[in-house]
């Protein structure tokens, strides 16, 4: 399933948000307790000692949560789940048949260190999704934010960051060490290389390799991808002024029509739309802590 362009969460350039740091804001309140006595875990599931499960978690049958998980307050945990080890997730997470969380990464340099999955509040984890946890070459922690939606068979590598109120759709691949911003869209079978960055507001189309960053807001497609303007319907169903709008169609012409190299490009953002418009800040943030290159 792939979403149709201009389909977007709720844009509010107001509401930005940042993953939290490692282990801040997670349930604090799950306990060990006895599957075998507990009304909302199936008697076939398989649940280690070690586990920290909150009373109100529903798990269902066949699935095996593995040493050191901690699931907080009314997730529901579907059958033939697998929840490996060193993995903390948040509140009211709904997690699908056959999804794969917490497992050790395809990293060949991984050799069984103590490494961690993080995941926040709210989020959909549909069928036969795939979770890896960090490496020690990075900073030990594939983390989540909150609210966001994993379409069926989607992956997320080792050491990624995702932010909240993201959707990905179906067949998504999202390679090691990747970064995502807020209510970013990527459509299905989508690849992400390792190292990117999909900052806020970005939307990738069904179908699209993305091998640079993708800039805040920018809309783009295609193997290799490129970029074909800003989500503007997106930002004007959502409410956004038809001001902010204008400004930020002016910014992508800067970027993107006008020939200037990245520094140029910032340069001319700063003097000429970023005054009296704060949302154009984001984009220039975006080009200024892109290492790999934007997508063009």
């Amino acid at each position: 399933m792939s979403l149709a362009s201009g389909q977007t969460p709720d844009l509010n350039p107001d509401a930005q948000t940042t993953v939290r740091a490692k282990g801040e804001g997670l349930a604090q309140t799950a306990m060990s307790i006895d599957a075998n006595s507990h009304p909302f875990i199936h008697p076939t599931a398989i649940i280690d000692p070690t586990a920290q499960i909150d009373p109100s978690v529903r798990i269902g049958p066949y699935t095996i949560i593995g040493p050191l998980v901690t699931i907080g307050a009314d997730c529901n945990i579907g059958p033939h789940v697998v929840i490996s080890r060193w993995t903390r997730i948040g509140e009211r997470n709904r997690i699908y048949q056959f999804a794969t969380i917490g497992e050790d990464c395809q990293d060949l340099k991984y050799h069984g260190e103590e490494t961690w999955l993080e995941i926040g509040n709210d989020n959909v984890i549909r069928e036969s999704c795939t979770f890896h946890r960090g490496t020690t070459q990075d900073a030990g922690l594939t983390q989540v934010g909150d609210r966001n939606l994993f379409m069926v068979n989607t992956h997320v590598a080792h050491d990624c960051i995702i932010g909240n109120g993201n959707v990905f759709a179906n067949n998504v691949g999202i390679a090691g060490h990747v970064k995502v911003g807020d209510t970013v869209i990527v459509g299905g079978n989508s690849g992400i290389h390792q190292f990117c960055r999909l900052d806020s507001y970005s939307m990738v189309g069904g179908a699209s390799l993305i091998v640079k960053d993708v800039p805040a807001y920018v809309m783009v497609s295609g193997n290799p991808s490129k970029a074909h303007g800003m989500n503007y319907e997106g930002m004007r169903r959502r409410g956004w002024h038809s001001e902010t709008i204008t400004a930020l169609k002016l910014a992508f012409k800067i970027v993107y029509r006008q020939g200037l190299t990245k520094e140029q490009a910032i340069e001319a953002l700063i003097t000429n739309v970023l005054p009296g418009h704060p949302e154009v800040q984001l984009l220039i943030d975006s080009l200024q802590r892109s290492d790999r290159g934007i997508t063009r």
